[in-house]
């Protein structure tokens, strides 16, 4: 099992309409795919910005691709995102799952 993590900043006047973007428009996209086992779309308001922080988990590599494309070490951007995000990570992090308190 892996975990797909990826971030991106929004000013704060942005951040709900960009929730609601996301609401609209990723989830949808990330759950058509076979192999992705959950998901936690997150925010945490600051001052300056507005941070989100994605966490996906998927069965394998193979299920990543389905969603990311054979390149699935890059980030995923939407056209939409040009209008809210402050600025375009190229990659996101991947992390093997060796233990989890989750049967599944």
């Amino acid at each position: 099992m892996i975990i797909r993590q990826w971030r991106g900043r929004t000013l704060p006047e942005k951040a709900d309409d960009y929730e609601a973007l996301m609401t609209k428009l990723a989830i949808p996209d990330y759950s058509r795919v076979a192999g992705l086992l959950a998901y936690y779309f997150t925010r945490n308001d600051q001052a300056e910005y507005t941070e989100f922080l994605l966490i996906t988990h998927w069965e394998s590599v193979e299920a990543i691709k389905q969603f990311a494309g054979e390149d699935y070490q890059k980030a995923k951007y939407y056209d939409e995102d040009k209008d809210y995000l402050l600025e375009f990570a190229e990659f996101v992090e991947h992390f093997e799952v060796f233990a989890s308190s989750n049967p599944d």
